[in-house]
């Protein structure tokens, strides 16, 4: 029988977790989906991703209230992805920051992404008559941007290409916590739809150079003391490599698709199978894994019927 498109049969709503990482550093989770970073400064606030929609940022703006009333002055969009950035307006922010090259994916394959994740997770976009269209940065930078929360630093840096081509993660020094974005998961799937497979280690290791004392990751609990976090770092790079070894060696040998596919299942399946959107993200991993291996450097584009056709091929 054929598995329900993506995330179709995931109709249930999640309990959202408002936890402090550091001091006044929080990270809004929910079961394994999408994360939200808040990082509450002397005089504003910045969010790190906005959500799906206005409808979940509002969520993200109830528990912020909880804890401050300062206005909220920056969104910091870790990456391109719909599922991040179109609840974005809710938050009233002066400034919308992104890496230049996720801006460039928005204006190459913005729309095209909302569609297809909009028909991929219907349940996290229930209320998408409030979105107002895509969110576009106000503020973009390659490698390293500082901002100043009065006198709370806060470094948006470019480590490398992983998840996406424009991934960037937020530092704050003074308690040494690192928002990842989807470069780091925990116990969740990595969406690798368009990923960079081969940088991707690279880029991780390069978060663990920062040895930060917590991590708020894409998806999944936030993570507090060395142990958790050096742990998420592991646990990501396996997932990846998993996916990504047993592709390679079948595309480069000349197999096909699907026989990339028996083989990724093979050898994630043992190990993954429970984690949150697996079964969603699989087709797409192994769809895009097989270009890289094959050298196609630049993810192609993701359409609703790209999608549809793909899931046939794959899950049907």
């Amino acid at each position: 029988m054929a598995k329900a498109f993506a995330s179709q049969g995931d109709l249930s709503e999640k309990n959202p977790s408002f936890t402090e990482i550091g001091r006044d550093l929080w990270a809004f989770t929910a079961e394994g989906d999408p994360n939200t970073g808040v990082i509450i400064g002397d005089d504003c606030v910045m969010i790190v991703d906005a959500q799906a929609t206005p409808r979940l940022a509002n969520l993200v703006v109830e528990k912020i209230r909880t804890v401050t009333d300062k206005p909220i002055k920056y969104v910091v969009l870790s990456h391109y992805h719909a599922v991040r950035v179109l609840g974005a307006s809710a938050f009233g922010a002066s400034e919308v920051i992104a890496s230049e090259r996720a801006r460039s994916m928005i204006v190459e394959r913005g729309q095209e992404d909302w569609d297809s994740e909009f028909g991929r997770f219907p349940r996290l976009f229930q209320g998408h008559e409030s979105i107002p269209g895509l969110t576009w940065p106000t503020l973009t930078f390659n490698d390293r941007m500082t901002l100043y929360l009065g006198k709370r630093r806060v470094d948006l840096r470019f480590l490398g290409r992983a998840h996406t081509a424009g991934d960037i993660v937020a530092h704050v020094p003074d308690e040494n916590v690192l928002f990842t974005g989807d470069i780091v998961e925990y116990h969740s799937a990595c969406y690798c739809g368009d990923a960079h497979f081969e940088d991707w280690p690279q880029t991780l290791a390069a978060i663990r150079a920062i040895e930060p004392t917590a991590i708020a990751p894409g998806r999944g609990n936030a993570l507090v003391g060395a142990k958790e976090v050096n742990a998420a770092l592991d646990n990501t790079a396996d997932f990846v490599n998993a996916t990504f070894r047993p592709v390679a060696r079948i595309a480069r040998g000349g197999g096909s698709l699907k026989e990339a596919w028996q083989a990724c299942r093979a050898e994630c399946d043992p190990k993954f199978a429970s984690y949150a959107i697996y079964e969603h993200c699989l087709p797409f991993n192994v769809s895009r894994a097989y270009d890289e291996a094959l050298g196609l450097d630049t993810p192609r584009i993701w359409t609703a019927e790209r999608d549809r056709d793909m899931w046939a091929q794959l899950q049907g």
